[in-house]
């Protein structure tokens, strides 16, 4: 392909939160793992990633600080090579190929970028299991998980590349240009107040020099939006489990194999929920029973985990950088009986689904942004304080798809967590099967 003429473009305000976000225990960097077979040679995934992954033009930049926050410029020196690294998996005696690929994941995990190159990289292991595992990592500050898989799922075999797009201004990065998206995961009742009166009092946020009209319509709404903040705020710190304490930043990862995603819908249809909730209540009673069995009494308690909420519609998802917000969800790890656990996870979603805390919890990310980082740091610490778990749940395809001529046979995902917070929990429903991904702080 044509290498496109060099750019220098400012990074948003949430983008440049997320790459200020990196710390000692946790890099804010998101995972995959791809499992194929026939294997794969070393050669054809650099074409195929030269010729589809670079049609974005982010993954050809570096990302340049400077005293208003970081831009996006055009590496001059790239190379595919380096950021394609092929490498063998040497499992230790007795050690089996799975135990060994999931301890390097978690390895690659905790290893930082080098910061004077595009911030990616994937690595191949040529021989595995029969076939190749090809892991990726991806700096958080180049898109969220929505867009990321739009990005996974364009370097498949037949997958579709981005628009085609003549390079426009963004206003400022204006947070309504940002925000003002319809609301996956809202009620529609929540959208259209959203559309029709936040806003308005967002353009006066993003330009004071506009004048106040609607500004009562923009007060009486604010007084509710007011209310999720303090809600927010004034939420009690987590619940002490043997999932809080100081982080030692080196990372364990596991993953399941896959089960019928019919089997999770018979149960959600019978019971009167959602996938997600039966999912979600999963985890809840696998947590409380970790926590049981390490003789951590779990009778009682509840923890929260920040669920992404997508706050753009999911053609705009090649258009790369952060668009979420997050939603505290309280997870009954104390509830026993699973038809009562489901039935609690049901009623806790429900209540978020009519809340802005996502869009709150944006708007922080995006003001977080403009600050020191110390002042950013202090911010986000509301969240790591609040919460035990980052949890995340992405529908795939429900066929299994085809790579550099192979058949991806199974594929999971890890979101970072920010702060303090040492669990992540990443459910992925592929080829008609489901899954559940796990990374700890050791």
């Amino acid at each position: 392909m044509n290498t496109p003429a060099a750019v220098c473009e400012r990074m948003s305000r949430v983008d440049t939160a997320w790459l200020r976000m990196d710390n000692d225990v946790n890099l804010m960097m998101i995972v995959s793992v791809w499992l194929v077979r026939p294997k794969v040679a070393y050669e054809t995934v650099c074409r195929r990633l030269e010729d589809k992954l670079l049609r974005y033009e982010r993954f050809r930049c570096v990302v340049v600080r400077d005293g208003d926050g970081a831009k996006w410029c055009t590496d001059k020196d790239f190379d595919i090579h380096r950021h394609v690294v092929r490498e063998k998996l040497k499992p230790e005696r007795g050690q089996s190929e799975r135990a060994a690929l999931q301890e390097r994941v978690g390895a690659l995990a905790a290893e930082p970028f080098d910061l004077d190159r595009p911030l990616w990289e994937f690595r191949l292991i040529e021989d595995y299991e029969g076939g190749s595992a090809l892991v990726s990592r991806i700096h958080h500050c180049i898109g969220d998980g929505i867009a990321l898989t739009s990005v996974m799922l364009s370097i498949t075999d037949g997958g579709s590349d981005p628009p085609r797009r003549a390079r426009a201004s963004r206003g400022g990065d204006r947070l309504v240009d940002l925000v003002l998206k319809p609301l996956d995961g809202l009620s529609t009742k929540a959208a259209a107040l959203v559309e029709k009166s936040i806003a308005r009092s967002l353009d006066v946020l993003a330009d004071p020099k506009q004048g106040l009209t609607g500004a009562i319509d923009a007060a009486r709404l604010g007084a509710r939006v007011m209310n999720d903040v303090a809600a927010m705020a004034l939420m009690a710190d987590d619940s002490p489990t043997l999932l809080k304490g100081r982080l030692s930043g080196r990372k364990r990862v596991a993953w399941g194999e896959p089960f019928p995603l019919a089997d999770v819908k018979a149960i959600g249809s019978a019971l009167g929920c959602s996938v997600n909730d039966v999912l979600l209540a999963c985890v809840a009673g696998a947590i409380g029973h970790w926590l049981r069995v390490q003789g951590d009494d779990s009778a009682g308690k509840e923890i929260r985990a920040m669920v992404p909420v997508n706050l753009r519609p999911l053609e705009d998802a090649w258009q790369l950088g952060n668009r979420f917000g997050l939603a505290p969800l309280v997870l009954p790890i104390g509830v026993d009986h699973p038809v009562e656990r489901v039935f609690a996870v049901r009623a806790r979603m429900a209540e978020l689904k009519s809340s802005y805390q996502p869009l709150m919890a944006f708007t922080l990310l995006a003001v977080a942004g403009l600050m020191a980082k110390p002042v950013q740091d202090a911010m986000l610490g509301l969240f790591a304080r609040k919460t035990t778990a980052v949890m995340t749940n992405v529908p795939g395809p429900a066929t299994p798809l085809k790579f550099c001529g192979a058949t991806l046979r199974q594929t999971m995902f890890w979101v970072p967590a920010s702060g303090d917070v040492g669990v992540g929990v990443s459910i992925l429903s592929y080829a008609g099967g489901v899954q559940f991904g796990l990374i700890t702080d050791e």
